[in-house]
């Protein structure tokens, strides 16, 4: 994932308490999901655990890969 910048912007609102309100927490809800999307895409495989660490991927690969070596049945 690139570098982020984060600008905070303070507007202190009437309803919630001290003045505040929460927005930064759904622009968060979607980023691993569209990151391991991403890896899946590259891969061609479906990572279903995270974190998506490079140990991790790498036993995904080595793990498609004797999967695609052994004959069926």
């Amino acid at each position: 994932m690139p570098p982020s910048e984060t600008h905070i912007v303070e507007v202190p609102v009437p309803t919630g308490p001290y003045g505040a309100k929460g927005v930064g927490e759904p622009a968060s809800i979607p980023t691993a999901p569209a990151i391991l999307n991403a890896i899946s895409a590259a891969l061609n495989l479906r990572v279903t655990q995270i974190p998506a660490t490079p140990e991790n991927l790498l036993r995904l690969i080595r793990e498609k890969e004797r999967e695609e070596k052994t004959p069926p049945g």
